[in-house]
């Protein structure tokens, strides 16, 4: 019998980054120990402490499956990579590189996000490569960079107990991201002034000493109208306008008009007036504003408009380049934030480096010894609407579950069903792998090295606690796909390849696993002695002479408003013990006992009306679909609105919300649109 080890690595749930033990006896992992490192300081989450559960699942992937007929077969992985690499060269050459399309993972390390992406643009020949990032926080790396310079987090969690005045908008933050809710609970009890805005009673808003209860897509309107109030009541920071930004006076004439004076926005938003008043007065007068958001903010078709107008307001009031202020976006996964840094986007390299650049793709071209696609490629969502009409021939898809994660899944179905290849590389045989004409069994983060990057930027090394139980890591099955199609990917470790990744990405160039032995360090970190950087555009902000921009942004309404024969507001969001498509978290037994099942939010008084019993079933539809699901009465949500968490696939919230996309960023709308609920009084035989 092997002795007790303790191995520390980075919990593989959501983007707060917490370390933590994997105690591991006889080579199985059986429990966690917090430590107090990072953002944990001694510290766990539900989540955390249950995060080795799923490691040893019965229902792991044990051998690769190729399927025949309408049944898997198991096979060995010599015969599935060579089928795998064979299909994919016959499409390519038959119908073209672009014919191709890759979906990487914010579940896996930065290192193996990176071959993904190196393996579409280098291999194939595509930049038809993206991840989940495009459901959750595309509009903040496209609006962010356009007001600041970078698609980041400006300041770090550890800033939040320094900030005067915390915004907290669109974050039910103490259960989505339970560690920074912590530190914003820690503020208040030391001081500091809290406003929420969330259509939702959240915790959080119990908090607060100003709740602005918002109709759901109102938020360009609150904040125009707020930066109203600051500018009419002369609150804004006139000296660092004149000398650190740009196009004010754009901003100036567009929230200064009429249509957003309090008395304006409380007919859009539904917020009254004194209450916007009393909430732009507290953050435009303190020393140390914190804006703090989330998928309420970006999941939207004014997604890119939302973080926009959230930077004007930072801008306007001087709360950017300091420490206790910044605009603060809490990114969803374990390594969401890293996975964009690779690239594994359509239209960046590393380092979010433009493939339209051409200096960029020739320092790519030299590095990687073969020509590179210069045009932009499909998003997921394009990528699923290519697949439906014959535009996409084949797809790999690596760690991601679209046929929960997406919206609108009877589409994605329909899409995925007709492609002439599908590989999925995954722990698990999920909804997605079902679909599969070949399934790859992949490592969980306890059987890897490598590193993932938090939400505020910091890089921390991922360490294998038990060899692969199963599965192959998924870097070495990415190199034995591209030796098979003539392009050798050799590398001996994942330190190999950060190696990589640092002499081609400027802000990672720093970063070694050699340093991160000693602890986290936060990006941009340009080089071996850099200490890295804990909040952004202290010296200017990286833009053309190092101003930020203001935008002026018109408030759009969400596509979809009520009507007669949808009459509600459909929202959808997540629950503390579970995380996304629940992949891990329902394979989790403490996890799962916890909220085994759906369920659909509704006020009281609705419920009255339509004569809605606690707990019975319903029938929520939209346009697209119906569930039948379990419904909470509860006046934690509005009148005329309800709320679904998406992660069961039981009740798949995903097959009711609204593919409408974001014309920018093209993120699709699940924050918001028409839905109906119906009260079914015999259930019995469904």
């Amino acid at each position: 019998m092997d002795g007790m080890k303790k191995v520390l690595t980075t919990c593989p749930y959501c983007g707060c980054g917490c370390r933590f033990y994997l105690d591991v006896m006889d080579r199985e992992v059986i429990g966690v120990t917090p430590t107090t490192y990072s953002i944990s300081k001694g510290r766990l989450c539900v989540k955390g402490w249950n995060a080795h559960e799923f490691i040893h699942s019965t229902d792991r992937m044990k051998k690769p499956l190729i399927k025949k007929g309408d049944e898997f077969v198991e096979s060995t992985w010599k015969e599935a990579l060579d089928f795998v690499a064979d299909r994919l060269k016959d499409i390519k050459e038959e119908y073209g590189s672009d014919s191709l399309a890759v979906l990487s993972s914010a579940k896996c390390t930065n290192e193996e996000n990176f071959l993904m992406m190196k393996f579409a643009r280098a291999v194939l020949g595509t930049n038809n490569i993206d991840h989940c990032a495009r459901l959750c926080h595309a509009p903040t790396v496209v609006g962010l960079t356009k007001a600041f310079g970078g698609g980041a987090m400006t300041n770090s969690i550890d800033e939040i107990t320094r900030a005067d005045v915390i915004l907290v908008i669109g974050s039910n933050t103490t259960e989505t991201y339970p560690l920074v809710g912590s530190e914003i609970i820690k503020a208040v009890e030391n001081g500091s002034k809290l406003i929420v805005v969330d259509p939702r009673i959240t915790p959080l808003a119990k908090l607060a000493n100003i709740h602005l209860r918002l109709r759901l897509g109102s938020d360009v309107a609150l904040l125009n109208g707020m930066m109203n109030i600051i500018i009419n009541e002369g609150l804004e920071k006139k000296e660092f306008i004149e000398e650190r930004t740009e196009c004010f006076e754009e901003l100036r004439k567009t929230v200064e008009i009429e249509k957003y004076t309090p008395e304006k926005v409380e007919e859009i938003s539904g917020v009254q007036a004194d209450d916007l008043n009393a909430a732009a007065r507290m953050y435009a007068k303190a020393e140390r504003g914190m804006i703090i958001y989330c998928l309420g903010i970006t999941q939207h078709v004014t997604g890119t408009d939302n973080v926009l107008s959230l930077a004007n307001l930072a801008l306007l009031t001087g709360n950017i380049g300091k420490e206790g202020t910044g605009v603060n976006p809490l990114r969803g996964q374990n390594n969401v934030q890293g996975a964009c840094d690779m690239g594994t986007l359509p239209d960046v390299y590393t380092g979010y480096q433009p493939v339209t650049d051409e200096e960029a793709r020739e320092k790519f071209e030299r590095a990687w010894k073969t020509p590179l696609p210069e045009n932009v490629g499909f998003t997921v969502l394009e990528m699923m609407d290519a697949a439906a009409d014959g535009r996409i021939r084949g797809m790999y898809i690596s760690g991601e579950n679209p046929m929960l994660s997406n919206p609108d899944i009877n589409h994605v179905r329909d899409a995925l069903e007709k492609l002439d290849l599908l590989v999925v590389q995954d722990i698990f045989l999920t909804e997605t792998a079902e679909l599969a004409d070949v399934v790859l069994p992949g490592c969980s983060y306890a059987e890897k090295n490598g590193t993932f990057t938090n939400t505020e930027r910091r890089v921390q090394l991922v360490r294998k606690a038990i060899e692969p139980i199963h599965g192959k890591e998924e870097w070495k099955i990415v190199c034995e796909v591209a030796n098979r199609f003539g392009y050798e990917m050799n590398y001996g470790s994942p330190k190999e390849i950060m190696e990589e990744i640092s002499s081609l990405t400027p802000i990672y160039g720093g970063i070694s696993h050699e340093r991160l032995e000693s602890g986290g360090l936060q990006w941009p970190c340009p080089t071996k002695d850099h200490p890295g950087t804990k909040y952004l555009y202290e010296n200017g902000f990286s833009r053309p002479e190092g101003k930020g921009k203001f935008h002026a942004i018109e408030y759009i309404s969400p596509d979809e408003m009520p009507d007669e024969e949808y009459s509600f507001l459909l929202t959808t969001g997540r629950v503390s013990v579970h995380c996304n498509t629940g992949t891990m978290t329902r394979r989790s037994g403490t996890l799962n006992r916890e909220v085994p099942k759906g369920f659909a939010e509704i006020n009281p008084a609705d419920a009255k009306e339509i004569g809605i019993l606690k707990d019975q079933k319903v029938k929520v539809s939209t346009r697209r679909g119906e569930i039948i699901i379990n419904v909470i009465i509860t006046d934690e949500v509005p009148e005329k609105t309800l709320f679904i968490p998406f992660h069961f696939s039981e009740e798949v919230t995903n097959v009711l919300t609204n593919p409408a996309l974001d014309p920018i960023s093209k993120i699709p709308e699940f924050k918001v649109c028409a839905a109906n609920i119906e009260r079914i009084d015999d259930v019995g035989d469904r």
